[in-house]
């Protein structure tokens, strides 16, 4: 007969010991709550009887624009001559590029139609 090694009695032992205490955690997972969270009943229905949750100012819809400001702004973009961006911040890391931007030749005048779209 072939002796014993110690090591496979070791890795046996603790197979077994960790089958036994696995049995355990059946246990722990089983609670008088529905969830994890359960116990706070009185903020739950605070919750599920609010009426509109946002704020009144959400509902707001005057909001103060300048159509003229709009207007320029989007036809710069459409003719591509966009200003660079500059910072507004007192960090000193940022520092603009000075260039001057140049339509391209083939950007579209005001008087000729966009391209169709496919």
């Amino acid at each position: 007969m072939r002796p014993i090694n110690n090591n496979a009695v070791r890795a046996l032992a603790l197979v077994s010991v960790l089958a036994t205490l696995g049995g355990c955690s059946e246990y722990l997972d089983r609670r008088d709550t529905i969830a994890l969270g359960a116990g706070d009943a009185i903020a739950a229905d605070k919750v599920t009887m609010m009426v509109d949750p946002w704020p009144r100012v959400a509902a707001d819809k005057n909001i103060a624009f300048n159509g003229e400001r709009m207007e320029n702004a989007v036809e710069r973009y459409r003719t591509n001559r966009t200003y660079p961006p500059t910072g507004s911040g007192t960090s000193t890391a940022y520092q603009p590029v000075a260039t001057s931007v140049a339509p391209p030749s083939a950007a579209p005048t005001p008087t000729q139609p966009a391209a169709p779209v496919k």
